[in-house]
Parts: C-alpha cells; sequence; structure tokens
C-alpha cells in the first residue's frame, strides 16, 4: 500500500512538541521542577523560606516550557529538512519504506522499537533518538487501523 506524506509546518511543529515532552529525560527534568515548585509553595505558605526561592523555581518552569514547548520543535524544524520534502510511504505485512528525491529508508516491523499516536501524527522510533512522524491525516480509518497492528505486532 503506498501513501503520499506531505508535512504541514505547524502540524509537524506540534508533532515534535509531543516527540520532545515524551523523552525520559525531560519528564525527568519537569517532574523534578514541579516538585520543587509545590515543596517551596508549601514553604513558603508556611513562611519557613523566602518568596525568592519559589519565584525561582517558577520562573525555572516557564523557561523550561518555553523552551521545550516553542525553541526546540521550531529550531528542530528549522534544521532538518525532512519534513520539508514530500515522501512516498509504502507498507505492508513485513516492514515498510519511505521514498523521496533525495533518498529511501527501508525496514521491517521488528526493527520498530516503539511507537506511539499523537493526535496528528503515528510516532514511530527505531532507537531512542532516532524517529520518524506519519500524519495521520493521509490514512483512512482502515490504513491507521492496519498500520496500528503493524505497530502492535511487531
Amino acid at each position: 500500500m503506498s501513501i503520499q506524506i506531505q508535512y504541514q509546518k505547524s502540524h509537524v511543529i506540534q508533532g515534535l512538541r509531543y516527540h520532545f515532552i515524551k523523552q525520559p529525560e525531560i519528564k525527568g527534568l519537569m517532574l523534578f521542577v514541579n516538585v520543587y515548585a509545590i515543596i517551596t509553595a508549601g514553604l513558603l505558605f508556611y513562611k519557613k523560606i523566602r518568596p525568592e526561592l519559589f519565584l525561582i523555581g517558577s520562573l525555572l518552569w516557564i523557561v523550561l516550557m518555553v523552551f521545550f514547548w516553542f525553541l526546540l520543535p521550531w529550531l528542530f524544524f528549522r534544521k532538518t529538512t525532512m519534513f520539508k520534502q514530500d515522501w512516498l510511504f509504502d507498507f505492508d505485512s513485513t516492514g515498510a519504506s519511505l521514498n523521496s528525491e533525495s533518498g529511501t529508508a527501508t525496514w521491517d516491523w521488528s526493527e520498530v522499537t516503539r511507537f506511539f499516536e499523537s493526535p496528528l501524527f503515528f510516532h514511530v522510533y527505531f532507537a531512542p533518538k532516532s524517529f520518524f512522524i506519519l500524519p495521520k491525516a493521509h490514512f483512512s480509518f482502515e490504513e491507521q487501523q492496519l498500520i496500528r497492528g503493524f505497530f502492535r505486532k511487531k
């Protein structure tokens, strides 16, 4: 089965946000900052600390969110040409391939280490940092169910 894939910048940036927020090190960092904010808020409420410590935690949280939600996806999109070209995605029960003017990539379903779905994309991972996103908009409902089955079987 062959599907023509074209990317829209705003959709890709949204998909990259999901990719970055799902990374374990970023999740851990955000958890740490949130726990720090909760603890300092409690200590500030009981007047055990000065407000500056709470404000530092709040500022850190805002800076991290701006970086991971806005800046990092935009920089990644700007740096790579992968999402600025059209792809032909072929898949069957044994594997899949991507073809474009700049090259071809082929893989078996067993090479996929994990996948998850965001509202707009299938996120396909071959290694912890090696991934590709497939826009769901180009797949019919039946094709989406079929590809989910291939990912789950792997």
